[in-house]
């Protein structure tokens, strides 16, 4: 990785102490979006690494719900792909699949349109941040009830002390930025 590039991205990040509850610590995107070069290189960083990982072999890109949304089209955009959406239960018209993933009190469900994805169609999942897996996982899942193949999973951030990328398996995880 460019060290310049990855400074401007890892600039980007600040950290809010106890929120959104006491002890947490809560690390926010928002400059790295307000900052053009910061965001272009978060994107140059990750199409790199996709890139040299994958070579053409990529199909789509798949954001996940909601801040995926932000990193998948410009991503997808870089690779000259396509971007599909996961989206949060409801926000979708026409059939969609669904999976349920656990949240720290109760359960939320991620959905995709049935026709987003052919079988064996390759597949990355983007988003900002992995904390504990839960989302990514039901993101795969949903991928799977595709057959579409998941080729990995990325984001900008990634917070080791949870452990989310063990929820993945096999499938491989990328992160720019890692944080205890």
């Amino acid at each position: 990785m460019a060290d310049s590039e990855l400074q401007l991205v890892e600039r980007g990040i600040r950290t809010f102490p106890d929120f959104p509850v006491p002890g947490v610590l809560f690390r926010d995107i928002s400059p790295l979006l307000k900052d053009p070069d910061s965001f272009r290189a978060s994107i140059t960083l990750l199409a790199s690494h996709l890139k040299k990982t994958h070579g053409g072999k990529i199909d789509y890109i798949a954001g996940l719900d909601s801040r995926g949304f932000l990193f998948g089209p410009s991503l997808a955009q870089e690779l000259g792909l396509g971007c599909v959406l996961i989206r949060k239960r409801g926000k979708l018209p026409g059939p969609t699949l669904s999976a349920s993933y656990a949240l720290e009190y109760g359960k939320a469900e991620l959905e995709i349109q049935r026709d987003a994805l052919e079988p064996g169609q390759r597949v990355v999942i983007v988003d900002d941040l992995l904390a504990t897996g839960g989302t990514m996982q039901a993101a795969c899942e949903l991928l799977g009830q595709l057959r579409a193949e998941v080729l990995e999973c990325v984001s900008l951030v990634e917070l080791t002390s949870l452990k989310g990328r063990e929820k993945l398996g096999t499938v491989p995880f990328f992160s720019l930025l890692q944080y205890e």
